[in-house]
């Protein structure tokens, strides 16, 4: 958990791409029986989002405190949680988009706050045909096109700079801005 939010404040969301093993099987094996479908805006709401991850959170704290010195009992619980989380993951996946799930997982939502500015998506509008092939190829159904006349993704911390839409446009209208070196 630590490690995908610790990368985000320097990658952005870059950790949910494939570096998280569910986003992984999400888009290797899933997005294949997924019916692809508009992920709905309800799951991409701020209420909805802060209310998953505090039941998930709130969880996770209390059953750490009830169960609280047995390390098996906790690594249960855990594997209990992933389970479950997982499970309503691909549920949602075979309803909707395989990247659902993404929009309300808890460690992808913190993700998303502290990397909203990392790495934005640059477009250049002189370039950009709008033949929407960026929106198509996003696996969080963003549309950089959309943006056209600001020519970034201003505040899209959902964006798991993954470089699909970059390396899928035809006129090289897309690029990600590099990661800021630390000063030393």
């Amino acid at each position: 958990m630590l490690l995908g939010i610790g990368l985000a404040a320097f990658k952005g969301r870059n950790w949910c791409d494939w570096l998280c093993p569910r986003g992984s099987f999400e888009d290797s094996l899933l997005s294949r029986i997924s019916p692809q479908r508009p992920i709905p805006r309800v799951f991409r709401a701020l209420p909805l989002r802060v209310g998953v991850m505090a039941l998930l959170m709130g969880m996770l704290t209390f059953q750490i405190i009830h169960l609280w010195p047995d390390p098996w009992a906790i690594g249960g619980f855990f594997v209990l949680l992933l389970s479950i989380t997982t499970a309503v993951g691909v549920g949602l996946g075979l309803i909707f988009h395989q990247r659902t799930w993404c929009y309300v997982c808890p460690i992808g939502t913190m993700s998303n706050w502290v990397g909203k500015n990392r790495r934005p998506l640059l477009l250049a509008p002189e370039r950009c045909t709008e033949c929407n092939l960026c929106a198509r190829t996003c696996p969080m159904q963003l549309a950089p096109v959309a943006l056209k006349e600001l020519g970034f993704m201003p505040h899209r911390g959902d964006c798991l700079k993954c470089s699909l839409c970059v390396g899928n446009c035809p006129t090289a209208a897309l690029t990600l801005q590099p990661a800021q070196k630390q000063a030393a």
